[in-house]
């Protein structure tokens, strides 16, 4: 499972990152106005302690102490220093985040006063009475979006661990119930055949009655495992590449689609073992394609090989597939490629997402878009004369609805239809039409990478500061026209930006907690058939043989029964790693084992360890992929000798288990889940598996593994 940790992840650092870009661009308005260094270093201390709400590292920058420091300071400023009073507005937004909303009105209609000191300017006074709001609901409202993406992010990884907690209490239920009953019986039926072992006669029912409640556990145990791969193809496709490798086929896998793929998975990784089984058994093909692709609520899989087929050439296995395919709106193409390729292609629906529950953050930051852009579009009304009003509020309303529209995605048109509208109206408004260039910034800081956007917003800047003096305006005007087209822009950016932030967060919320699931369940069904499975196979052997000894050699019958005891409890503690609980395991323990198994099944066994001490994680591994082999020279081979043996080479430990008896076939048969498994249980620590016949006719299993 992918780790989440709140405020770790992309979504909570961008959505910091951005907050910060904002606010350091209010204060570089203040800083480029400055005369001397008080004007421009009071500023900069009000955006540190702005600074302090947004990042939680800078907890010590928060509190009551650092609120009346921003105060001292924005007071100081603008009282002072006659920096302007918008200044007060992130003094106001602090104010907002502890909910102190009347102190903050208080701040608001203290810049219109000393506003109305500095100028007679009716509209000026109204004008500064909406900057600092609206730099007030900028700062409240980035500062609590920021802080909702860490909610979000956070929700995602509790409701993932919650998910696995779950899943691995409903694994645990049903494996107790079917598999863990079955293995109560094996172990008192076993106790029962020990303690009535005088009597021969009766030990031979008693021990058939273990066999057959082992052989229905090992048949729970697979069937169990099929099911819980079946939500993911990721185990198959890695059976498939392994069984391709052995038979000499080069094997290009190409996964286009995301897990977990619910019921679909199954059927496909139907259609995948029988293609590329029909791959080897044909025998000619030297290059074998396995590729995904999930689009347009389809996912389909396709295996094309460069084998020679002829036209119309069919799949053994796959006939039952066709119906099954129809019966869920799906469909299974085989033939020819234009290319003389031979392929497979299976196309199913795939599992649609459950909707993601409602949540008020995504309607928050939509609202308090439009709030913005209203108080930006009234500031820019003010500044145009009352004849020329309604067709500026009509332009003003097609950028408004523009700037909406932009949270849904990039729109190349809506952009072109923005520079349009932050030009063309230059030549009938003039100069107070100059503020309406920061909406075009806006978005195209969205619309491009920063390599690319960076430089197209520095030219609307110069595009600005140009017509600013073409209109025969002072320097400062010019200064602050262009400053504020980067402010706008910045500010349109981080409240777009984040309203996409926390639309993708909540719909992917339940991401993280499906694919932990999905790996639960793989788990799961690794654990069951590498280590359950093994364990019950060797048990139905041991009570074979108990049962075939019971008349001939009563003492070996009672030592075959009492490994079945000792074995009903490594099974028990199989199921519950099964069920969640860690669990290591010893490569010498498993050696002995299976020296033991095999011995039993009538092998001459060979052992030779020298692989030495181990880390947890890799002993446990290696031990596994021992199980794993040793259940498939008993179940795959008619072999007669087997070796086995580890050693550490240059860093990295090699284990390798020998068998002869290959059946003629081997290699042509349907890819085992177990290969699959003990594939992905190395690759996850940077190991290796090879399985194939050498060429001195035993087959080999060889795990590699750098611990």
């Amino acid at each position: 499972m992918r780790s989440f940790v709140a405020g770790t992840e992309p979504g909570p650092r961008l959505a910091r990152l951005t907050v910060a870009v904002v606010f350091a661009g209010f204060a570089s308005v203040y800083v480029l106005a400055a005369d001397g260094v008080a004007e421009a270093l009071l500023p900069l201390g009000v955006l540190v302690l702005q600074l302090g709400q947004v990042f939680p590292r800078w907890r010590r920058l928060r509190g009551p102490a650092a609120l009346a420091a921003q105060a001292v300071l924005a007071t100081v400023a603008v009282l002072v220093c006659g920096v302007s009073v918008g200044l007060f507005g992130l003094l106001a937004g602090s104010l907002l985040l502890v909910s102190a909303w009347p102190a903050a009105v208080l701040v608001v209609a203290g810049a219109a006063l000393v506003q109305a000191t500095r100028s007679a300017d009716a509209l000026a006074v109204i004008d500064s009475t909406i900057a600092p709001a609206l730099a007030a609901l900028v700062i409240y409202g980035l500062t609590r979006m920021a802080e909702r993406v860490d909610e979000v992010a956070a929700a995602r990884v509790r409701l993932a661990l919650a998910a696995v907690a779950e899943e691995r209490l409903r694994i645990a239920t049903e494996l107790n119930e079917g598999i863990g009953r079955g293995l109560d019986a094996i172990e008192r039926g076993a106790r029962r055949a020990m303690e009535s072992a005088v009597d021969a006669g009766a030990t031979g029912p008693t021990i058939g009655d273990v066999a057959a409640t082992a052989r229905r556990c090992l048949a729970d145990a697979r069937s169990a495992a099929a099911d819980y791969r079946a939500l993911s193809l990721a185990p198959e496709v890695a059976a498939a590449r392994a069984l391709l490798s052995a038979a000499g086929v080069e094997t290009e896998v190409r996964i286009g689609h995301t897990e977990p793929l619910g019921s679909a998975g199954a059927l496909l990784a139907t259609v995948l073992r029988d293609a590329v089984t029909d791959v080897v058994r044909q025998g000619t093909a030297r290059y074998c394609l396995i590729e995904t692709v999930h689009r347009d609520g389809m996912v389909r899989l396709r295996v094309t090989n460069d084998g020679v087929r002829t036209a119309g050439a069919g799949v053994e296995g796959l006939d039952d597939v066709i119906d099954r395919m129809a019966a869920v709106s799906g469909a299974l193409r085989i033939g020819l490629d234009p290319d003389g390729r031979f392929g497979v292609e299976a196309a199913i629906p795939a599992t649609p997402p459950a909707p993601p529950p409602p949540d008020t953050a995504y309607g928050l930051s939509i609202a308090l878009l439009g709030t913005v852009v209203a108080g930006f579009c009234v500031k820019a009304l003010l500044l145009v004369p009352g004849d020329l009003v309604l067709p500026a509020a009509a332009c003003l309303v097609v950028i408004a609805y523009l700037q909406l529209r932009s949270v849904r995605g990039r729109h190349p048109y809506a952009l072109a239809a923005m520079a349009l509208l932050a030009y063309a109206p230059l030549f009938v408004f003039g100069q107070d039409w100059l503020g309406v260039g920061g909406f075009l910034a806006g978005p195209l800081l969205l619309m491009f990478r920063w390599a690319v956007s960076l430089p197209l917003v520095a030219v609307v800047m110069a595009s600005v500061a140009t017509a600013a003096a073409a209109f025969g305006l002072p320097a400062g005007a010019v200064v602050n026209y262009t400053a504020s087209t980067l402010v706008t822009g910045l500010v349109i950016h981080g409240l777009v930006g984040l309203a996409r932030v926390v639309k993708e967060l909540q719909d992917s919320r339940e991401e993280p907690a499906r694919a932990a699931i999905v790996q639960e369940r793989l788990r799961a069904a690794r654990d069951l058939h590498d280590l359950l499975g093994h364990n019950l196979a060797a048990i139905l052997l041991k009570c074979e043989l108990a049962r075939r000894l019971a008349d001939a050699a009563p003492e070996r019958a009672r030592a075959e029964i009492a490994d079945v005891i000792v074995m009903a409890g490594r099974a028990r503690a199989d199921l519950r790693a099964a069920s969640g609980d860690h669990r290591e395991m010893s490569l010498e323990e498993e050696a002995e084992s299976a020296r033991s198994v095999l011995a039993a099944a009538g092998m001459e066994v060979r052992l030779s360890l020298g692989h030495g001490p181990l880390p947890a994680p890799a002993e446990t591994v290696l031990a596994t992929v021992l199980r794993e082999a040793v259940t498939n020279v008993l179940r795959h081979s008619s072999a007669r000798s087997c070796h086995i043996a580890s050693e550490v080479s240059q860093g990295v430990v090699v284990l390798s288990v020998r068998n002869d008896g290959v059946r003629p076939d081997a290699g042509r048969g349907r890819p085992g889940s177990g290969i699959g498994n003990l594939t992905a249980r190395l690759a996850a620590l940077g190991g290796e598996l090879t399985a194939r016949v050498e060429d001195d006719g035993w087959f080999r299993v060889r795990a590699v593994l750098a611990p």
